[in-house]
């Protein structure tokens, strides 16, 4: 159980991080226009509130 708390806790950090690293090449794009579907920032909160809580767990066990 340890294990796969930690293992999701690193993976929710790295979506989270890809997530920040695309929502800001969408404020920054050149065409205005070309917004895009994905909302980066509601995976980014979410996949943040993963890594947290699992990370949490991982440390309380």
């Amino acid at each position: 159980m340890q294990v796969s708390m930690l293992s999701l806790g690193i993976g929710a950090a790295a979506m989270f991080g890809f997530a920040e690293v695309a929502d800001w090449r969408r404020r920054n794009r050149r065409d205005v226009d070309s917004v895009g579907f994905m909302p980066w920032r509601g995976i980014a909160m979410l996949s943040a509130m993963v890594a947290l809580l699992s990370i949490a767990l991982w440390l309380h066990q």
